[in-house]
């Protein structure tokens, strides 16, 4: 306890740079060991098994999608409301349910193991909101979300191939290969939680550059609604296509790179995205060179917009045969990612600075998770049900078209709704 508010003293006075890398490690450590919780059942492919008529390894995802969306709905009171002093308890009594959900699939048999994976869901959903709390409402927001959403992408990779080396090389079951996958990153883990646990509340100049963040009750979050709600609907109709679009090309990466081919080695899967990574990074971070929360409210959605109409442009271009398959899985990657974490990282960040409403990105984000996990699930019953004769690779095509185009539209309607409310930012009463 006493080297904990040393650490925060010392952070609370320490050169940016400092303060900057110590907590987008903290967040970066944390997250990225969630990973190891949350997808490495996704490296087996669980070949001729089946529950209730649904293939295995797909009803196995949609059961932890049904705990993920389900906790997003929970999410929405509970993240919105969670009172800082609480964060650091609840991290870990979270994860500690979602290990002894992973031991609980490798002790019971199959297919009855098969609800822990709906247990598994249930607490992971809401450890985004808990670490994101610790780095919103700051003049650093944008680079240290950048840093922490850099495990999205980076995280899944590491911990499906250390899944596919321990079933490869240490022939250990598909069973019990996530539970020691886990179990790999439980100090990472430790640690990361710890450095959390270290960081200080916004400062003065925090607040006045990006409005006080507070816990929303049920009041705030109607009143929040009835002022934003169509610029709400289109927002998280867009976040919905691309939580589809990532769940597919995440969940079922070994099985889209099978089919192209080139699955050579476990470390495609990690290698494939580290420019992506690095992109995506590197552009994120910049926003927190856009001083005005206007200026970067807007541009958060003009990338959104850009991202839709590169997706179509390169999956004519990999269909019209002038792309070759790992450029377009890249790029895929690259045009999904980059919108997906404006989301996590500039847009609600600056939409409530932008609009100085005093509040927090919880109510947002969860709001826009449930909605997005719920259709994931419904493309998956669709998948397994709606085809038959069914490959992946055809699919994750056609579902490239259906999303850059959703992507775009509803982006510049989105943009057209904001700018006219902007007109009445004044009259508002927040």
């Amino acid at each position: 306890m006493y080297q904990e508010k040393k650490t925060t003293t010392y952070l609370s006075n320490a050169k940016p740079i400092i303060f900057i890398l110590f907590c987008s490690s903290a967040a970066f450590l944390t997250y990225c060991s969630m990973y190891a919780f949350r997808k490495p059942f996704t490296a087996g492919t669980y070949k001729g098994l089946s529950l209730l008529g649904v293939d295995y390894k797909v009803a196995l995802i949609i059961l932890q999608l049904i705990g993920y969306a389900l906790s997003k709905f929970i999410g929405i009171k509970l993240i919105a409301e969670l009172a800082p002093q609480k964060r650091i308890g609840m991290l870990l009594g979270l994860m500690g349910i979602a290990f002894l959900s992973l031991l609980g699939f490798g002790i019971v048999p199959y297919p009855y193991n098969a609800v822990f994976m709906l247990v598994n869901g249930l607490p992971l959903g809401l450890i985004w909101g808990i670490v994101f709390s610790f780095l919103e409402g700051r003049k650093f927001t944008e680079i240290l979300g950048a840093f922490m959403a850099s495990s999205f992408m980076i995280a899944s990779g590491i911990v499906k191939s250390i899944g596919l080396i321990l079933i490869q090389q240490f022939s250990l079951s598909e069973q019990w290969m996530p539970f020691c996958t886990a179990l790999v990153f439980i100090p990472i883990l430790i640690m990361g939680i710890w450095m959390l646990s270290c960081i200080p509340d916004p400062n003065e100049e925090d607040i006045s550059l990006r409005t006080e963040r507070i816990p929303m009750d049920a009041a705030s979050r109607k009143k929040f609604f009835s002022i934003f709600w169509p610029g709400i609907i289109l927002i998280v109709s867009i976040y919905v296509g691309l939580t589809i679009f990532r769940d597919l090309r995440d969940n079922f990466a070994v099985e889209l790179w099978t089919e192209l081919g080139f699955l050579k080695t476990p470390w495609i899967l990690v290698f494939s995205e580290i420019p992506i990574a690095f992109i995506v990074l590197a552009i994120i971070g910049s926003m927190i060179l856009v001083k005005n929360n206007k200026k970067a409210f807007y541009l958060s959605i003009s990338l959104c917009i850009g991202a839709g109409i590169c997706f179509l442009v390169s999956t004519f271009l990999f269909d019209a045969k002038y792309l070759n398959p790992i450029y377009w899985m890249i790029l895929m990657g690259l045009f999904m990612y980059l919108p997906y974490l404006v989301f996590h990282t500039i847009l609600f960040e600056r939409w409530l600075a932008f609009f100085k409403y005093k509040g927090n990105l919880g109510f947002l984000m969860y709001m826009s998770d449930s909605v997005g996990y719920f259709g994931s699930v419904l493309v998956l019953l669709y998948k397994n049900y709606g085809t038959k004769g069914f490959l992946w690779l055809p699919f994750f095509t056609a579902t490239s078209w259906i999303i850059g185009l959703i992507i775009a539209v509803l982006g510049i309607l989105s943009l057209l709704y904001f700018r006219r409310k902007e007109k009445n930012i004044l009259v508002v009463d927040f």
